[in-house]
């Protein structure tokens, strides 16, 4: 069988190197002691994160896009009944109506793509992804500053940075390291399900930059005196940037903003 001798710059690939990594994302993803039911795996490649998922899934889902690849996945993992090579693209995948995971050297063009996936999967618990290290720091606040769509989801959904990749780790090696957000559902979310509109119309709002600041935006739908004791409740000052309001404290300011 032909080994595939180059890589994709469509699909963005690169692949991990060593076999320490592919482990390290693979505890990330599982945690000792634990057992996956059923797991996604975005982007199987050559399989070295296939292999190390594997003692850790009952049941394992790889998909791979480039059809150069799928033969020789197909080929490694044909005596594990538990492994199941899928060609094609994952973000074309119906989600599983069981509870699953989702784990994935992710390629970076894509990353925006498969985490959008990822987050209206109805029976998705949680998703351990290998992205870009400054996709990764901003989502999760690293930089203490916090972007729209991991406010609009706190409520739903816990993010962290739970590792950093240095880029000599991929083949080819890419421009910048590299670093694993986990994104997981919360068992019991922040918010009851009534509140959840109400909470994305906020976020959504303190984001548009109407007025300036996130103070002047939300007294576009609220009076000033309103926003004024959800500032004082939260420990805001009213020129904070939007962008540094940790998720507890959108919390505190729906709260009152929210009261009827």
């Amino acid at each position: 069988m032909a080994r595939p001798s180059r890589v994709s710059r469509t699909l963005s690939q690169n692949f991990l190197a060593d076999r320490a990594t592919a482990d390290r994302l693979a505890r990330l993803a599982v945690p000792d002691g634990r057992t996956a039911p059923l797991m996604l795996e975005v982007g199987a490649g050559k399989g070295a994160l296939t292999a190390a998922l594997l003692p850790r899934c009952t049941r394992l889902l790889a998909y791979e896009i480039d059809p150069r690849l799928v033969p020789r996945l197909r080929a490694r993992f044909a005596d594990t009944p538990r492994v199941r090579v899928l060609a094609g693209d994952f973000l074309a995948a119906r989600p599983p109506r069981t509870p699953f995971s989702v784990a994935g050297n992710v390629p970076f063009s894509r990353t925006a793509a498969v985490v959008d996936w990822c987050l209206r999967a109805p029976a998705l618990r949680d998703a351990t992804l290998l992205t870009q290290l400054e996709y990764a720091r901003k989502r999760t606040g690293d930089y203490g500053r916090w972007s729209l769509l991991t406010v609009r989801s706190w409520p739903r959904y816990e993010w962290r940075l739970v590792a950093r990749i240095d880029r000599s780790r991929f083949s080819p090696v890419p421009r910048v390291d590299a670093g694993v957000v986990r994104i997981g559902r919360r068992r019991t979310p922040l918010l009851d399900p009534a509140a959840l509109e109400g909470w994305r119309v906020l976020v959504e709002l303190g984001f548009s930059g109407v007025g300036g600041s996130l103070h002047a935006s939300l007294r576009r739908s609220h009076p000033r005196r309103r926003v004024d004791a959800a500032f004082r409740a939260a420990g805001l000052d009213a020129g904070v940037l939007v962008g540094e309001v940790a998720p507890e404290s959108w919390l505190r300011l729906h709260a009152v903003l929210a009261a009827p």
